[in-house]
């Protein structure tokens, strides 16, 4: 039995475009809050989705554990919580439902409760944490298990029902931890490590693990929401995270880290001194991260993520088009994705590029110069989505009047256009598949031929067996070659077909089912 027993609602399975990937991590933002909670002398556990078959297990995890409080405390470093996808929110759902079933009292907190804090608490949480949610859920449990006399009302980061009607109570915004080197290590002990060890190892002959080394993002990339951190960051420090993956490899043996962050190395000087920590304790290991371009080119960042044992960096290339980054206000340069790129590669580190098309005033043109800039930059990985509008961002206050019932994907590879947006969504998903097509044959070509740009320090045990890879790389580019003239001009066709929007919602999805009040529990059965 556990005083609190942490879930989240981000299930693999149900994401079929991650499932056919099979990359799973832990959530991380979890973690870190059941080692904060659970130093404030709280017994946790864990109820871990990602790896779930169905709500139904939580159910079990709650009859096992019996709980007081149950958490659905969302992995705010997990882009994919960030997009508030409906899948995961009826997922979310029924976990209130089935907590509230069992007498818990119900407590939220992720990108989306923050945002649409009414649903969730229509459909039977009693507390959603608003923002960064350690300290604010701390005090809260302290209040309910009688160790302070603070009411809620007086405990900032909440929102709650008053008890009068459907007003909801919002209390002030809580204040971000700025020391991150004093809060505890994640909770990895309540992970089902082995598992995840197995599943990667089978999948791609190699197993990797999550670290955080900031929280937050001051940049002001116009369609990039912002609920937990909004325009603050604050920074670990070297010395601290290179202890972190000291005790990860002694403990865990992991063959590769993915540092999660919106962008590793904020501050000035940052990545110089975690390289140097790096070679002083002779820590070296594969690693995976997100950069921006612009940093990317000062100074010796480059080399010193080379030192460090970078093995691939995405870049928010987003677009081709300047004027489009303009517009976007993202604050880069098309030819600093240029030189980052090469830069990178001549250090033998493998780029990523996230992708972005649909924004307001895109033309063929525009995307003609994304695809020119995939064709002439070579990344060794491409990721891409369309515009999509979220609360609290700029760019969904230039479109709200436009958007449907549908104001969120259903999983992560929707690709709905939910605006009034220069093409139809029918459009860009072929776009999509005509990217990729092209994408995997060049990329297929160059795994027979050999390019300077793959080299790497790491290699999978299963990307070893050179004389099968080789065989697949031609069957794959043979493949794509033969798709592409027929994808090319089905895209054609579709660039001929006005977007009108939307169809309605299943009934399910729409925004008064999901505000419908759950039954309730007896109040004798609530602890």
């Amino acid at each position: 039995m556990s005083d609190v027993l942490f879930g989240q609602s981000y299930y693999l399975r149900f994401d079929p475009k991650l499932l056919a990937a099979m990359q799973p991590y832990p959530p991380l933002g979890t973690l870190y809050a059941a080692s904060y909670i659970r130093s404030r002398n709280y017994e946790v556990a864990l109820f871990d989705a990602m790896l779930a078959d169905s709500e139904m297990d939580w159910a079990a995890a709650l009859d096992r554990e019996q709980p007081r409080f149950a958490v659905i405390y969302e992995d705010n470093f997990n882009y994919l919580s960030k997009m508030c996808l409906l899948r995961m929110r009826q997922a979310a759902f029924r976990m209130i439902e089935l907590a509230r079933e069992r007498g818990c009292l119900t407590i939220v907190a992720g990108s989306d409760a923050s945002d649409r804090a009414g649903l969730y608490l229509a459909r039977g949480a009693d507390f959603v944490l608003n923002g960064e949610g350690e300290a604010t859920l701390g005090e809260l449990l302290d209040h309910f298990s009688g160790r302070t006399q603070a009411a809620p009302t007086a405990i900032a980061g909440l929102s709650f029902r008053s008890g009068r009607g459907d007003d909801i109570v919002v209390t002030g915004r809580r204040p971000d931890i700025t020391d991150l080197d004093a809060l505890p290590l994640p909770a990895w002990d309540l992970v089902d490590v082995g598992r995840y060890r197995e599943v990667w190892t089978e999948r791609h002959g190699y197993y990797s693990m999550n670290m955080a080394t900031s929280r937050g993002c001051p940049y002001h990339c116009n369609w990039c929401a912002k609920p937990i951190w909004g325009q603050r960051y604050n920074v670990r420090s070297p010395e601290r995270v290179v202890s972190e993956l000291a005790w990860l490899k002694e403990t865990y043996r992991p063959d590769h880290i993915w540092f999660v962050d919106d962008i590793l190395g904020l501050k000035p000087g940052w990545i110089q001194r975690f390289a140097e920590c790096i070679e002083r304790e002779a820590m070296q290991t594969p690693f995976k991260s997100l950069g921006r371009v612009d940093l990317l080119l000062r100074g010796d960042t480059i080399d010193a993520l080379r030192r460090a044992g970078a093995q691939v960096v995405w870049v928010g290339a987003e677009s081709g088009s300047q004027a489009i980054l303009d517009a976007m206000d993202k604050g880069t340069r098309v030819e600093q994705a240029v030189e980052a790129t090469r830069r990178l590669h001549a250090a033998g580190i493998r780029v990523g590029f996230f992708l972005q098309f649909g924004y307001p005033g895109e033309t063929r043109r525009d995307i003609a110069a994304t695809l020119r800039l995939v064709r002439d930059c070579r990344p060794d990985d491409i990721g891409m989505s369309v515009s999509y509008p979220l609360p609290g961002t700029k760019f969904h206050q230039g479109v709200r009047e436009q958007l449907g019932l549908q104001q969120n994907w259903v999983d992560s590879g929707d690709l709905a256009m939910m605006y009034r947006g220069p093409f139809s969504t029918a459009f860009y998903r072929k776009l999509h598949t005509v990217l990729h097509h092209e994408f995997r044959m060049r990329s297929a070509w160059t795994a027979l031929t050999g390019h300077p740009n793959r080299a790497s320090r790491f290699v999978s045990r299963r990307d070893r067996r050179s004389g099968q890879r080789r065989l697949r790389s031609l069957a794959g580019m043979v493949y794509h070659a033969a798709a592409l003239p027929l994808a090319r001009f089905q895209l054609e066709l579709l660039a001929r077909v006005r977007h009108r929007g939307l169809p309605p919602l299943p009934r399910f999805m729409t925004p008064e089912a999901a505000a419908r009040p759950t039954p309730q529990p007896d109040a004798s059965t609530r602890s």
